[in-house]
């Protein structure tokens, strides 16, 4: 399928995100995956977002929520385990915050050009249950 704008689909299209088969796709790592060229992996969407997920790994316990929820696969996961945030595929939905099940979060959001320090500095002290 030739390159083409998101508004020249026909209504109803059906857009492959890998080009070929994909024998074992979890077990692949996202940067040796045949993705298709109209996949959003390819190309950087994130010149837009406003705002940012800042992860906190001292609050983590690897759930894989965010990993599993991220309709972008921008969490970065190795071994079971949350890396980072992808930042040229990210697009600031909030959606791995929402799901986040630790207090407080390990994953909040910022302004886009908040640098990490400054966000990890203003982290949350976890809230005591009554």
């Amino acid at each position: 399928m030739a390159n083409i704008g998101w508004d020249e689909f026909e209504i109803g299209a059906m857009l492959r995100t890998f080009d070929g088969k994909i024998d074992d796709i979890a077990g692949t790592l996202q940067e040796d995956r045949a993705y298709s060229p109209n996949s959003s992996f390819v190309a950087s969407v994130a010149d837009w977002r406003i705002k940012k997920p800042v992860f906190n790994k001292d609050f983590c316990i690897d759930c894989q929520f965010c990993w599993v929820y991220c309709p972008d696969l921008s969490i970065i996961a190795r071994d079971k385990k949350m890396i980072g945030v992808d930042m040229d595929h990210c697009k600031g939905c909030g959606i791995c915050v929402e799901v986040c099940p630790t207090n407080p979060k390990s994953l909040l959001m910022f302004n886009e050009h908040t640098d990490e320090e400054t966000a990890l500095a203003q982290w949350p002290t976890k809230e005591e249950k009554e």
